[in-house]
């Protein structure tokens, strides 16, 4: 239970998340571990499970893409066998009537935002900006509108997201943090 909210403002990326730790039964902390790291050229911003971040921001080993690689291919591939046995080999990744089940995160990448779903789809939206966890279709209607009708900053817009999301969902809690990843010169 979370809101994980990504930007894309040019080739820089921007990403927020909320601090609540949401147990299947509603329990709710407070965490001082961040759901956002930076492993290499990659940035995630995670759901599903703290273990699951923990494996990405302390064990994942970022691969390298060879520059005739497209990047959509590059992420499909290379990038989610490095994930899945990272998971794998941290003990999270579970089968699921025999299919492999991973969780859901944000990833930015080359100016790019990614998500990938559990059962290790990649998806890159059409729009600027992304969002996952249990408050992100409050995230999104947000980000909608101050996309379309106000001139605002990436940050204020994941700002008021992020404060949408927390007013409307009970999974949702400050503190927020926020995140940039700039341009790989």
């Amino acid at each position: 239970m979370t809101c994980i909210i990504a930007i894309k403002d040019g080739t820089t990326i921007h990403m927020g998340a909320d601090s609540a730790g949401t147990g299947g039964d509603f329990s709710q902390r407070t965490r001082n571990d961040s759901k956002i790291c930076h492993v290499g050229p990659f940035m995630f911003g995670f759901t599903t499970s703290f273990r699951m971040g923990q494996l990405l921001a302390h064990s994942f080993v970022a691969p390298d893409r060879d520059p005739r690689v497209a990047v959509d291919k590059f992420m499909a591939t290379t990038f989610i066998d490095a994930i899945r046995s990272c998971l794998k080999a941290g003990g999270f990744a579970t089968k699921d009537n025999d299919a492999e089940v991973g969780g859901q995160f944000l990833v930015g990448y080359e100016g790019r935002i990614f998500q990938v779903f559990s059962d290790y789809q990649v998806a890159e939206s059409a729009l600027d900006y992304e969002a996952v966890g249990c408050g992100s279709e409050i995230a999104l209607g947000s980000l909608h509108t101050t996309g379309v009708h106000t001139i605002m900053s990436a940050k204020s817009r994941i700002q008021v997201a992020l404060e949408a999301a927390e007013e409307f969902s009970a999974g949702v809690r400050r503190p927020f943090v926020w995140s940039v990843q700039e341009p790989m010169l």
